[in-house]
């Protein structure tokens, strides 16, 4: 039993390790310049001004897909989906890779759900928005996913990193729109959402594994 833990496929492969290590600090500093920059704003400035309004108030059929997007970041559809992505890897022996989809979403959402009353962004009048919980939980899962599939594929170093940060940005980019798209938040909450994710996801990885090889 010993043996097959310290065997065990990585939650954060060795080849992606450090690009990721320095992707995560360049998104944790962004995420605190842009935390900075909108501390207790309530209103358009900057990319938001020049960004959201070809975005918000999107139309059917346009709405009903991101409406579909929004589902996957609400309680129940997050729910549904962490747990598919953690079955999956656990199906494929990916063991610490079904850990990493249950943890890293955790701690990327506690990260933005800190960071909400801290920076006091508002939307709206009174909703907290920055950053966007929906995108760090999407880009926390295509994280999971991207990282699984370099594994299995043996991809080299480039070419790893080249999809797990493709994938993140594919997903963030998905729901960050439904998202704007809905009114529920500005552009760059979005952005701060994609950052935590990517500030989170890694260390929760690296954390993963250093706890199974200790046991």
């Amino acid at each position: 039993m010993r043996q097959q833990v310290r065997t065990a496929p990585a939650a954060l492969p060795a080849a992606v390790r450090a690009p990721l290590a320095m992707t995560a600090a360049l998104a944790t500093a962004v995420l605190v310049a842009l935390g900075i920059l909108h501390f207790h704003d309530a209103g358009l400035t900057g990319i938001d001004a020049a960004v959201l309004p070809s975005i918000d108030g999107v139309q059917p059929p346009w709405r009903y897909v991101a409406l579909v997007f929004d589902f996957g970041g609400e309680p129940v559809g997050s729910t549904i989906l962490v747990a598919l992505i953690a079955v999956v890897c656990f199906l494929v022996h990916r063991i610490r890779a079904a850990a990493l989809t249950v943890l890293g979403v955790v701690v990327t959402v506690a990260v933005t759900t800190v960071l909400k009353p801290l920076v006091g962004r508002t939307i709206h009048g009174e909703f907290l928005s920055y950053p966007s919980g929906h995108t760090a939980m999407a880009t926390a899962l295509a994280l999971v996913i991207g990282l699984v599939l370099a594994d299995r594929l043996a991809f080299d170093r480039a070419a790893a990193v080249v999809l797990v940060l493709g994938l993140a940005l594919v997903a963030a980019v998905a729901m960050g729109w439904a998202e704007v798209a809905l009114g529920a938040h500005y552009p760059t909450d979005a952005a701060g959402g994609f950052c935590a994710a990517l500030a989170a996801v890694p260390a929760t990885g690296w954390l993963v594994d250093r706890v199974a090889e200790r046991l």
